[in-house]
């Protein structure tokens, strides 16, 4: 994007100062109702918003100290981490807790105060079935490609993706390939984005993009542009702006960005924002929330859109965090 924010039309302008008081104004609704109900999602909604402050530029927003206190709370003896103190260990908490700590430097802190990152890997192996390549999310078993791709995430991170088997892992994503080019959560489910972001990532991270339909998959991927510019996620659904990260992340894996209308897009998410209180909405006018914030913010970061950090499109972490961590 040639132009600078400043020239910019209105409407065209990211409220960058509003989004940053939105997220971290979200601790501190403790008095809510809805504060409780979402605890289950603490630990992920803190790398929501987190990686939001990071790609607007402003990683200082929350608390460093705090941060890690808080994450490391959450960790198990097994390694794995729950989505608040006292709950059960899962593998998306697990993956959120090592997204924070690479986002922020803090692996060493992992080592020092928590139960370092070799049992982390260990939690994580042990919830793969080593004849099916699957993983689970938790001890009690059900299997998800998204928890496939969380595991490759979470372990590539930290270093220690040979603890798992990657080929039979790579095997099982092939399995759910569909004849549209797309992926579904197990094999003979329908193509989904949100399926295919995990799968194309975890091929990618795996050095197997080679097995990727390509043109199949770029064409299916485009067509989820509908009128008013927003991607929805599969056919004959409304469009929603998660689906800016979960679609446009696919197509750059695939480089197939420009299949699709980039202005329209833009305009699309930036309609959907609070201007006033900060936050992204899933469709113009309705309320915002955390995770619509961080996958807006993440497709316009793809999107290019001016000042904002580049993220990277198979982690959704800034660029620079992958380059620091993986060249270690």
């Amino acid at each position: 994007m040639t132009e600078t924010f400043s020239t910019l039309p209105e409407e065209l302008q990211l409220a960058t100062s509003a989004h940053v008081k939105y997220i971290q104004s979200l601790d501190t609704r403790k008095d809510q109702y809805e504060y409780w109900l979402t605890e289950h999602l603490r630990l992920n909604g803190l790398y929501w918003g987190l990686t939001a402050l990071h790609l607007l530029g402003h990683p200082e927003a929350l608390p460093r100290a705090e941060t890690i206190d808080f994450v490391l709370s959450c960790q198990h003896e097994s390694g794995g981490f729950g989505a608040a103190p006292g709950h059960d260990a899962h593998m998306l908490s697990t993956v959120s807790a090592v997204q924070i700590l690479a986002l922020i430097d803090a692996f060493d802190e992992l080592e020092t105060r928590g139960r370092g990152k070799a049992q982390v890997g260990t939690y994580i192996s042990n919830l793969q079935n080593r004849q099916t390549g699957t993983f689970a999310g938790d001890e009690w078993g059900e299997e998800d490609t998204r928890f496939l791709y969380g595991a490759f995430n979470a372990l590539s991170l930290l270093g220690l993706l040979h603890l798992v088997e990657v080929d039979k892992a790579v095997d099982h994503i092939v399995a759910c390939a569909n004849f549209d080019g797309g992926y579904g959560v197990m094999p003979g489910a329908e193509s989904h984005a949100g399926q295919i972001f995990t799968c194309v990532a975890a091929l990618t991270i795996a050095g197997r993009k080679d097995l990727v339909d390509v043109e199949r998959l770029g064409r299916w991927l485009s067509e989820r542009q509908v009128a008013g510019g927003g991607l929805n996620g599969r056919p004959e659904k409304k469009e929603d702006v998660c689906y800016s990260w979960w679609v446009l992340s696919s197509l750059e894996m695939i480089g197939k960005t420009h299949w699709i209308d980039r202005d329209q897009l833009i305009a699309f998410i930036l309609g959907c924002q609070d201007n006033e209180r900060g936050g992204i909405s899933d469709r113009p006018g309705d309320t915002v929330d955390v995770w619509h914030t961080v996958f807006g913010l993440a497709g316009l970061s793809l999107l290019e859109y001016p000042g904002l950090q580049p993220v990277d499109e198979v982690y959704c972490l800034p660029k620079s965090t992958i380059e620091r961590v993986l060249r270690r």
